[in-house]
């Protein structure tokens, strides 16, 4: 299994490769190539080329056709490439073909984010959580790691050693992951007491797409010091602090990012870091607005939230980042139908005040922009649910 925490890491040369099916456009492909790239740099690795395929299926044996498989292969031998990334999860069989294949490693989008979990994790809670999801997707793929066995073609006394060796670690495996699933346990017993000992104060919980100021905004409202960095999955730790605004005190969280198609026995371990959102009264959902595609993050985030939390909860929506959005007016001839970077932030903010049943604030962390709004619309919020649960307190108001 991979070292958690590792004090240096050589930069390795990384190729990466995606799959346009469907109704999927060569932009939105690029879009999805880009935050891959952007994982492979938070690993610690650089990219050095992009491969794309139009099919209507992945390949079952190779994922991508055999044409472009021989032209990856060329390009990774004559690049001496390090790995060659997928940007979507692999089978173990076409793990096991591509790998044959092109001669070096092969990582898929899921083991990729896996490996950056198992780099960030401090805890003895995230390490847990990393190492049981890491063991969950290793299972079914063990078979191609005997590499040895390739020479074995059969014969007496040949196939059935390297069986038992296969099985036995299976079996190894499958122990680990109930031990770790006991030890997650307990440990979850353990924050269930903490939580409850924190006393009837309302919650407050920061979520998102990765990357998108969290962490920033946590140490601009709480006057923390938790870590913040422009990679992806800087916090992994769900991190509490006491906040007070005028006299009113409520605790605020700051959990795990999210992301496009995160591997699913991740979202299972991670489930009770979580629980900091599950029990939350108020929902902060961060977006960086000014990412091209951010609409699709706040689906993703959406989507991954009603599979934890299963119901609706009171949110805000918080678009930071009002810093960097970019906007380009258009030529006065210009008759081609508006782009996102044609709509102003005046006519952006205007949109979603609109069409969003959310009450929703444009900030800036950063930039401190906007920040005194933002803390009277927390406030408000707070203070609407401090008065049903404590009803004779209206002396702080």
């Amino acid at each position: 299994m991979p070292k958690y925490i590792e004090t240096t890491r050589e930069q390795e040369k990384a190729v990466l490769v995606g799959l346009i099916t469907g109704r999927q456009t060569d932009e939105v492909v690029a879009e999805y190539l880009d935050e891959l790239a952007f994982l492979v740099e938070t690993a610690g690795g650089i990219t050095l080329k992009r491969f794309t395929q139009k099919l209507d299926k992945p390949d079952v044996a190779t994922f991508i056709g055999k044409g472009k498989l021989a032209e990856l292969r060329d390009y990774v031998k004559e690049a001496e490439a390090d790995l060659v990334v997928f940007d979507d999860e692999l089978s173990p069989s076409q793990h096991r073909n591509i790998e044959k294949s092109v001669g070096c490693r092969v990582l898929d989008r899921s083991f990729l984010i896996l490996d950056i979990f198992a780099l960030r994790a401090r805890s003895a809670h995230a390490k847990t959580q990393v190492e049981l999801a890491q063991y969950q997707y290793l299972l079914p793929r063990l078979a191609g790691m005997w590499t040895h066995l390739e020479r074995q073609k059969g014969g007496i006394g040949m196939k059935g050693p390297g069986e038992k060796e296969i099985e036995t670690d299976r079996r190894i495996v499958r122990d680990k992951i109930a031990l770790l699933k006991t030890k997650l346990r307990q440990i979850d017993k353990q924050k269930a007491t903490q939580r409850s000992n924190r006393g009837s104060l309302v919650r407050v919980a920061l979520v998102g797409y990765t990357n998108v100021g969290k962490s920033t905004i946590m140490n601009l409202i709480s006057k923390s010091s938790v870590f913040a960095e422009d990679k992806l999955f800087a916090t992994l730790d769900t991190t509490v602090r006491k906040v007070v605004i005028g006299n009113l005190p409520f605790l605020l969280s700051d959990t795990v990012g999210f992301i496009r198609k995160l591997p699913h026995h991740l979202i299972e371990s991670f489930k009770s870091t979580l629980d900091e959102v599950r029990e939350s009264d108020i929902l902060l959902h961060v977006v960086d607005i000014s990412h091209p595609n951010f609409e699709e993050q706040i689906n993703v985030v959406r989507e991954t939230l009603n599979e934890i939390t299963g119901d609706e909860k009171q949110s805000i929506m918080v678009f930071n980042k009002v810093d960097a959005y970019t906007f380009v007016e258009k030529e006065p001839d210009d008759l081609t139908p508006p782009q996102k970077e044609n709509i102003s932030l005046e006519e952006m903010k205007q949109t979603w005040m609109g069409k969003t049943n959310e009450p929703c604030i444009f900030i800036s962390a950063k930039e401190k922009l906007n920040i005194e709004a933002f803390r009277k619309q927390l406030y408000d919020a707070v203070v609407e649910i401090h008065q049903v649960r404590y009803p004779y307190d209206n002396f702080l108001y």
